[in-house]
């Protein structure tokens, strides 16, 4: 019963427009985390990727939960649209790296094709000025696994090659987030 009472308070809370997230034209800060792509783990560094192009840097509440299913699934299904755009992409989450290589491998996920980088700490997340809020305990994923840690705010930044936050998309659902950081690496790239 609590689970079911939590599960809609956490989807709202999610859904919630970024209140306070880095505004567009803010420097975007530099981070390097652990990650996984396609279960295999390796150091995201967000400096060595700008130098490819820009970055498309969603934050999302926990892996193996319905919103950020929809999400992950999303971003793997567009992710060539995004190379075309040249935009990296690359999501961050409050889960460990272990439960992060198996998201990443999931073909109903991130189908191996978009990296996860792990913020156990909230660290990363709050430097994007993000809301964490603490683990819900008895809340349960997809699979019926209990998510121990906490949770940022679901909002993307797409950052340019110049490091400053072009665009910043937040209060839409999942894939409407997903659509917008699209169109938003799209005009990057037809600025050049």
């Amino acid at each position: 019963m609590l689970t079911r009472a939590l599960v809609p308070m956490l989807a709202l809370a999610c859904s919630l427009p970024a209140v306070a997230a880095l505004p567009p034209g803010a420097a975007a800060p530099d981070f390097t985390a652990p990650a996984s792509l396609a279960g295999k783990p390796f150091t995201f560094s967000l400096q060595a990727a700008l130098k490819k192009g820009p970055v498309v840097v969603y934050f999302y509440p926990s892996a193996f939960t319905s919103g950020c299913n929809a999400q992950a699934h999303a971003f793997a299904v567009n992710q060539d649209k995004f190379t075309a755009a040249g935009a990296t992409i690359i999501g961050v989450s409050l889960d460990s790296l272990a439960r992060l290589n198996e998201f990443s491998a999931d073909p109903e996920y991130c189908g191996g094709k978009i990296p996860v980088a792990s913020d156990e700490s909230g660290a990363i997340a709050k430097s994007y000025e993000l809301k964490v809020a603490a683990a819900q305990p008895g809340y349960k994923d997809t699979r019926g696994a209990e998510i121990t840690h906490g949770y940022a705010e679901r909002t993307t930044f797409v950052v340019g090659r110049d490091g400053k936050v072009a665009a910043t998309v937040g209060g839409v659902s999942p894939t409407k987030n997903v659509e917008a950081a699209l169109a938003e690496a799209e005009k990057l790239s037809a600025r050049k």
